[in-house]
């Protein structure tokens, strides 16, 4: 078994150096020789011949080493990352790097025996910047877009590049003009121009839809109740986000009925369901409900009810009293003209009014987060308010219209409702997932990025997840470490059931241990071999019988394809992927940027000085 320990002296350089100092001092000294010249001539021709018979091996030997000072950070032109897409339209481009293989593991784990400060100056903010050197030449690195429809994961702490890798990623999807959302709890600024950009680069600023609770004037107004084919779906939609503690909780079990009844009774009422209306409803009482669902039903079912339902109304001064008059005499009709609809409203209208708030108690803190404030009309839209000129969209429209929505959910300010907000509309596109799986044939591909993935994740995200390939949903999901699903799902088994779901894994720098080793217990192992060296001495009265020994062992062992410490060294915008098919890559990202002549422009127009010629020319580009 072969080994040449690749970060040992540069011998060969040692020898090149030797031959080539003998055959200069043969040749000079030749002439200095008063006796035949031709020996010391043979001799210099020999010594170099031999000395360059050991220059390819010492020049590889050198840019070995020299390839161990690491890359430049790029900066890529959008118009470059453009040309790639219109190169390879079915591939997504990652960056550059090369595949990882157990050439470069036993490299990288010699070096690190050796003492990488040893052979490359030590750069504290690059980290360890000579892992992409290890390999003779980087390429760009494609990955089929048909393959992240198996959903894809980013992995990375805080500052190691997510932000930049979703740049990347979505304006990819933009270019190809497919139907983008981007879920940010952050509410990084960055990210939303970046998308904001890639829509103005392909002439479709209109495409560019956004919301965010801390600039409601700007935001667009979204309904998050638009998509529903049964009034149950609502529901379970809303009751998704409640806190539970348990699988089978009564009291989250009771505002899901709840839910139901006020929902039917919304429809039957001629009335489109909202949060602002579900909360009065459910906070206020359901008797203004039944008056107006009972009016209705008997204009239709019972024409001139008003006189039979005389004596049951009477003189009722009040909505509530007006309610049970109307009550009991659909009671009275009820066999003649049953509907379940109005038997569930009535039966939370006649509930114990004590109990019942007991029963809602976990669901009205969630309706309140959701309407309270500005947030009311952001997430109840109503169309007919003329005042409002904001438009109105929903998830059913973004995907239907291939639009980019950019979604901040203020979480450092507001770490509850932000992740509301978040959990419901993740639940509203799964419910146009679901639409899409029964009732389209031809899905356009739908990609959503969810940065920071764990302060929203849910049932219905472990559901798209699961289910969201058949509907043609492509799922990216960032998150600092694995905890942080465990933690907020409150089950090791329902973060397993996230991470089982994800085929194509991107870690970046990764600080936590447990999320290390998750990370490379993903790839395959392989055999490293391991130099051992023995020594040993015998001493004896006799000095005859004094004896040494010294020897090398050459072991082969299975070991980490990527060693999980590594990951806490990676510099920025590294990272070292497992590609779906199985392919793994060590590589490393540039940053998009845009012009320096559009960046200038920018800058005037955010300060208010731009002249009215370079205004003009920014909205142009």
């Amino acid at each position: 078994m072969a080994y040449n320990p690749p970060w040992r002296p540069n011998f060969e350089l040692a020898a090149l150096s030797s031959w080539l100092g003998v055959g200069l001092l043969a040749a000079c000294l030749h002439g200095h020789w008063a006796l035949h010249q031709r020996p010391f001539q043979l001799l210099a021709v020999l010594a170099i011949l031999m000395g360059l018979r050991w220059l390819p091996a010492a020049l590889r030997h050198s840019q070995r080493r020299a390839r161990l000072g690491g890359q430049p950070l790029n900066f890529l032109d959008p118009e470059r990352l453009r040309a790639y897409g219109q190169r390879r339209p079915a591939d997504l481009w990652l960056g550059w790097g090369f595949d990882w293989n157990a050439e470069h593991a036993q490299l990288a784990l010699d070096l690190i025996r050796v003492g990488p400060e040893r052979i490359v100056p030590a750069h504290p903010e690059l980290g360890a910047h000579w892992l992409h050197g290890l390999a003779p030449r980087e390429a760009p690195v494609w990955l089929p877009v048909a393959h992240s429809a198996g959903h894809l994961l980013i992995v990375g702490t805080t500052g190691a590049g997510k932000t930049r890798l979703l740049e990347l990623l979505v304006a990819q999807a933009v270019q190809r003009g497919e139907a983008v959302v981007i879920l940010d709890p952050k509410g990084d600024q960055e990210l939303q121009a970046s998308a904001r950009r890639a829509c103005v680069r392909c002439g479709e600023p209109q495409r560019f839809v956004s919301f965010h609770p801390a600039f409601p004037d700007r935001s667009h107004r979204i309904d998050p109740l638009y998509s529903f084919n049964r009034a149950t779906e609502i529901a379970s939609r809303i009751a998704a986000i409640m806190p539970s503690v348990s699988g089978n909780d009564p009291f989250k079990s009771f505002s899901q009925m709840a839910l139901s009844h006020v929902i039917g009774g919304l429809l039957a009422a001629g009335e489109r369901p909202n949060l602002v209306n579900l909360r009065r409803y459910l906070e206020g009482g359901v008797e203004a409900l039944v008056v107006r669902v009972l009016t209705r039903f008997f204009d239709a079912q019972t024409p001139g009810w008003e006189g039979r339902a005389a004596r049951y109304i009477g003189k009722a001064q009040d909505t509530m009293a007006k309610a049970r008059g109307l009550v009991r005499f659909y009671q009275e009709i009820r066999t003649q003209h049953p509907s379940t609809v109005i038997d569930g409203l009535v039966s939370l209208f006649e509930h114990d009014k004590v109990h019942f708030s007991k029963m809602v108690a976990s669901l009205l803190p969630v309706l309140n987060m959701l309407t309270a404030g500005a947030l009311g009309p952001l997430l109840s839209p109503d169309s007919d308010d003329p005042d409002d000129p904001r438009p109105i969209t929903a998830m059913a429209r973004i995907v239907e219209r291939a639009q980019v929505a950019y979604i901040g959910l203020d979480a450092l300010s507001d770490g509850m409702v932000g992740a509301a907000i978040g959990s419901i509309l993740i639940a509203d596109l799964a419910a146009v997932a679901g639409d899409r799986y029964n009732y389209s044939v031809q899905h356009r591909p739908v990609n959503v990025f969810v940065d920071e993935a764990a302060e929203i994740v849910n049932d219905p995200l472990i559901q798209l997840l699961n289910k969201g390939r058949g509907a043609g949903l492509r799922l990216t999901i960032a998150t600092q470490t694995f905890a942080d699903f465990a933690a907020r799902t409150g089950s090791a088994a329902k973060a397993r059931q996230v991470l089982g779901n994800l085929n194509t894994l991107i870690a970046l720098r990764v600080l936590d241990s447990e999320t290390q080793e998750y990370v490379t217990a993903s790839l395959p192992k392989a055999r490293l071999k391991t130099l051992t060296r023995t020594q040993g001495t015998s001493t004896q009265r006799n000095p005859l019988q004094h004896s040494g020994n010294v020897g090398e062992q050459l072991k082969e062992e299975v070991s980490d394809l990527f060693q999980p410490a590594l990951l806490g060294m990676l510099p920025n915008l590294h990272y070292i992927a497992r590609l779906a098919g199985g392919r793994i890559v060590k590589g490393r990202l540039p940053i998009l940027r845009e012009p320096v002549g559009v960046d200038a422009a920018q800058a005037r127009r955010r300060q208010g000085r731009a002249p009215e010629g370079a205004q003009a020319d920014e909205q142009a580009r």
